[in-house]
């Protein structure tokens, strides 16, 4: 069986199978094809696109479920794919400006001490792994300041783990240009017709790879496929749960690089309003302080003009709320915008969409996070296995992990180096 390929009949070899649809995995099968390479693609999921997904809060009002940032515009692929496919982005943004403290709006010396303390304790982190220091990120940040919990939340969305579940290696290693433009039509809508011309088979989830012989054989509910090489792109929250079974088993250096990069939680709570109940001189960004234990919780206020309000969150508390349900994750948003805007916006509020990462079968989580004291794992994640079986996705990448044009520069770098290492063999 050859799904979702270029093979020529049933019982082919095939160059290349890749497994998982995302950015990694089209951006594979595009680079494998554009290089004369027979390949398939298999996804397990009922869609292409991964962490990158798009839907409609309403009719023409796009929320992106997913990945909502072209990070490091400049250098981002997709910003040109973008600008091919005609999706515009917006290139000046801010987030999360305007502060609400419980009673009353933040004063600008204090939205300026904040600011400074955040950037301050990124600062901190970076230089601690740029010096080798292979620490938490909460062991070199100041945990007393009045403004730490805020730093704390940034953290989470960056990183999708708290502080001090995160090693300062990823903040000193990822290259940041501070260009983080998001789509208009939605990121994840712009993977998914961009990879559209990419043959899939989906629903085609692979339970085995044996990896042992002169051929990889992958096992899936629809037949066996026979290739000469494999590349695995799907989450390393996937791998460390063992959803795929490889024979032989993956060296225990290997295993060591999946476990020490943890899939952590990020989520999207959105809120469609029939009014527009913030006025004028409300902006895009809006951050409202802790209520108790809880963290503070930034939104996104009409995005591109759009009706509607993004609350984001992440790490434990991200996981705590999903926990709890959809209704419990509106709820707890609206319940902090009404403690800024009044209780009467919530006679407003239309059609409501909660993402749930931690628990999507098909990821286990949002994107992956150096744990502390583990080394720069990422880079043996990324090492392929007796030049047959090879990793690609956001985790492998050393310097644009956790984002889709990582996940995509992956895909591409090591299709491209299959299609070489064949081409020698067969000159």
């Amino acid at each position: 069986m050859t799904p979702g390929g270029d093979a020529g009949g049933a019982g082919a070899v095939v160059d290349v199978a890749i497994v998982g649809a995302g950015a990694a995995g089209l951006a594979a099968a595009k680079t494998a094809r554009a290089k004369g390479l027979s390949c398939v693609l298999l996804e397990a999921s009922h869609r292409i696109g991964g962490r990158a997904y798009t839907e409609e809060l309403a009719l023409g009002v796009p929320f992106d479920l997913g990945c909502h940032w072209m990070h490091s515009a400049s250098l981002n692929p997709f910003t040109k794919t973008a600008d091919e496919l005609g999706f515009p982005y917006e290139t000046n943004t801010t987030w999360a400006r305007e502060l609400f403290l419980g009673q009353r709006w933040s004063k600008a010396e204090e939205d300026a001490a904040r600011m400074a303390f955040i950037e301050a304790s990124f600062g901190a982190a970076h230089d601690a792994g740029a010096a080798g220091r292979d620490v938490a990120v909460a062991d070199v940040t100041d945990r007393d300041s009045p403004w730490t919990a805020y730093f704390d939340y940034v953290t989470t969305l960056y990183s999708s783990v708290d502080s001090d579940q995160q090693s300062v290696f990823d903040g000193a290693d990822y290259r940041d240009t501070d260009e983080n433009w998001p789509v208009k039509h939605g990121y994840g809508a712009l993977v998914a017709r961009w990879g559209a011309d990419v043959p899939v088979a989906l629903n085609t989830g692979v339970a085995r790879i044996d990896w042992g012989g002169r051929e990889v054989v992958l096992d899936t509910p629809k037949g066996s496929i026979r290739a000469r090489t494999a590349i695995v792109t799907v989450s390393t929250g996937i791998l460390a749960a063992d959803r795929i079974r490889f024979d032989p088993p993956l060296p225990e250096r290997k295993r060591a690089a999946i476990d020490s990069l943890v899939v952590g939680n990020h989520n999207r709570i959105g809120l469609l309003f029939d009014k527009d109940v913030f006025g004028p001189d409300v902006t895009r960004g809006l951050l409202v302080a802790g209520s108790g234990d809880d963290p503070p919780m930034g939104f996104q206020i009409r995005p591109f003009g759009f009706p509607f309000v993004v609350g984001v969150t992440g790490g434990r508390f991200a996981t705590w709320l999903e926990r709890a349900g959809v209704a419990a994750s509106v709820d707890h948003a609206l319940e902090r915008l009404k403690s800024a805007f009044g209780t009467a916006i919530g006679r407003h509020v239309g059609r409501t969409i909660v993402t749930a990462w931690g628990s999507d079968p098909w990821t286990l989580g949002a994107y992956s996070a150096l744990r502390p004291g583990q080394g720069r794992q990422r880079a043996v994640l990324a090492e392929s296995l007796e030049d047959r079986l090879y990793f690609a996705g956001e985790a492998t990448s050393t310097d644009f992990f956790s984002t889709c044009h990582g996940a995509r520069i992956t895909g591409e770098t090591v299709a491209a180096a299959i299609a070489d290492a064949l081409n020698r063999v067969r000159a």
